[in-house]
């Protein structure tokens, strides 16, 4: 990549480099520091330098990881923020956006480590405050994010997940620790037995432990209405969202706000109300039948949401993603065999990898094979699993995996295909 601030050219990409570039050397790319000098390039900089050239004193940066929950999480500070007058920057899985607007589509949930200093560059060019970003565990390990300096990091859990990357599972759980090991403002999630951090600057929410932010209460009805108690101050926030993972991310949302700001705990919730939610996590497409898609893609995840959904019969639709970690499959199967009423298999976003193949992995995990249907095309199984909904008296229709992708990843073509607009076809027809 290749970016020009303040006058000087950049490059992490050693054929880009020229004697007229700053070629910026990091972990993933110090192997081509002589192709870059063979280009007629004469100045180098290690990648934690690369801060001295920037004014990064004119914004907060606030830091979100965590196996699940960053996406909405980051999206309810980021309203919040608005909300209270700010001006705010978001970068994301979902794409880049400053105050409202987005700028950029889908990309990396953290881009390369020049990716980063160009969005924060931007934001502070049209003024904002904030800068808030998912922080992946790739980005850890790779020092995507390296001279970055954080007002405050953002815990949310530690499932398994990245395994075809981090090998073990141990590995993954040190990478996202290591992120809370220095002396900046943190905000962990006290019942997540995972997490280990220096406490220095630390803040906690949680529902089981105690915590600064200590969920009391809570209840759901069309939607979340939850008490939280700061040291001796009682609030009180609602959202239109459900589920008890929820409850979670908006507690951390809304602690991380108050942490950077400082503002009135009680306003701050009170923004919350404005917060519909992120598309394709826990959303609503139709009421009746009930159909809701979810990015859900771990076991983990999956429970959290039919942990949401006890008091319907789950109908749901889901794959696993190609050349991606193959021993969460099986849990998958699990988790599904035991709270669906029926179970359609499908096509995620197969790659290169035979469906086939990832069909079998999950059914590896699954004893009921009675109630489930196997179909590869991910359109026809989300008619069948509508049709299935009119079997049950009170029915819910589950799309999990994909969110709010609009392509479906087959070998290396990206073929549009949107959970929402093929469900509304559908009901359309």
């Amino acid at each position: 990549m290749t970016i020009s601030i303040n006058n000087q050219t950049f490059t992490d990409n050693s054929n880009d480099a020229n004697i007229n570039t700053t070629f910026v050397c990091s972990k993933t790319n110090k192997q081509y520091k002589e192709n870059a000098k063979s280009n007629g390039c004469t100045h180098f900089i290690n990648s934690n330098e690369l801060k001295n050239y920037f004014n990064f004193e004119k914004i907060k940066i606030i830091g979100i990881t965590g196996t699940n929950g960053k996406t909405t999480t980051a999206a309810a500070i980021y309203s919040m923020l608005l909300d209270l007058g700010y001006k705010v920057a978001l970068q994301g899985t979902r794409g880049f956006f400053i105050n409202d607007e987005r700028l950029e589509d889908y990309t990396l949930t953290t881009p390369v480590q020049l990716g980063n200093f160009e969005h924060i560059q931007k934001a502070i060019d049209n003024g904002c405050d904030f800068f808030v970003m998912e922080v992946s565990s790739h980005s850890i390990s790779q020092n995507r994010i390296e001279g970055l300096n954080f007002e405050l990091k953002v815990h949310t859990n530690i499932t398994q997940d990245h395994l075809d990357y981090h090998k073990t599972l141990q590995e993954y759980i040190d990478v996202k620790n290591s992120f809370f090991n220095d002396d900046s403002k943190k905000l962990i999630n006290k019942d997540d037995p995972k997490i280990k951090f220096n406490m220095k600057n630390g803040f906690a929410y949680g529902l089981d432990n105690n915590a600064t932010y200590k969920v009391q209460a809570y209840n759901f009805n069309m939607g979340m209405n939850v008490a939280v108690q700061y040291f001796q101050e009682m609030v009180n926030f609602s959202s239109t969202l459900v589920g008890l993972f929820n409850v979670y991310n908006m507690t951390a949302a809304i602690a991380a706000v108050h942490i950077v700001t400082n503002k009135p705990l009680q306003d701050i919730c009170d923004t919350l109300e404005n917060f519909a939610s992120v598309s394709g996590r826990m959303e609503i497409v139709n009421y009746d039948p009930f159909i809701v898609v979810d990015f859900a893609h771990t076991p983990d995840a999956m429970k959290k949401v039919f942990d949401s959904f006890l008091d319907k019969e789950i109908i749901v639709v889901f794959g696993a993603g190609g050349n991606r970690d193959r021993t969460k499959r099986p849990a998958m199967g699990r988790v599904a065999n035991e709270y669906a009423k029926h179970i359609f298999i499908t096509a995620d976003n197969p790659r290169f990898e035979d469906p086939d193949t990832i069909c079998e992995d999950i059914l590896s995990g699954m004893n009921d094979k009675e109630k489930i249907t196997l179909d590869l095309n991910r359109k026809s199984a989300i008619s069948q699993a509508i049709q299935k909904a009119k079997e049950f008296k009170n029915p819910v229709v589950l799309v999990l995996g994909k969110g709010d992708e609009e392509n479906q990843i087959i070998y290396d073509q990206k073929l549009p295909f949107s959970d929402q607009k093929v469900i509304m076809e559908i009901l359309g027809e």
